[in-house]
């Protein structure tokens, strides 16, 4: 099992009305994905951080497998969402994948 950890920083020009949207539609639509990627065990996106947080929304995965990663990456389901929901409205992505 591979986990798969993003944290975004939203476009800073949004107005807090505009990241709330925006993190919710990522919300929605990330989480869809879980059924219908293969290898995609479980998908959790996080978007009420405390204040104390440098970040705006995270993703926390669970893959079957690295190999089960690479091809979530690539995936056209995820590939839509990524360019339709997440990549025009953030700024900075951090990433970090592990073995469980």
């Amino acid at each position: 099992m591979v986990k798969h950890v993003i944290l975004w920083k939203l476009k800073e020009e949004l107005s807090a009305e505009e990241k709330a949207m925006r993190a919710s539609a990522m919300k929605e639509q990330l989480e869809s994905l879980v059924g219908r990627v293969p290898g995609l065990v479980s998908l959790t996106i996080v978007t009420n951080g405390l204040a104390s947080s440098n970040a705006d929304v995270m993703l926390d995965s669970v893959l079957e497998s690295e190999e089960a990663l690479k091809g979530y990456a690539v995936h056209p389901a995820h590939v839509a969402v990524a360019d339709g929901y997440v990549r025009p409205y953030t700024q900075v992505r951090m990433c970090m994948d592990y073995e469980l």
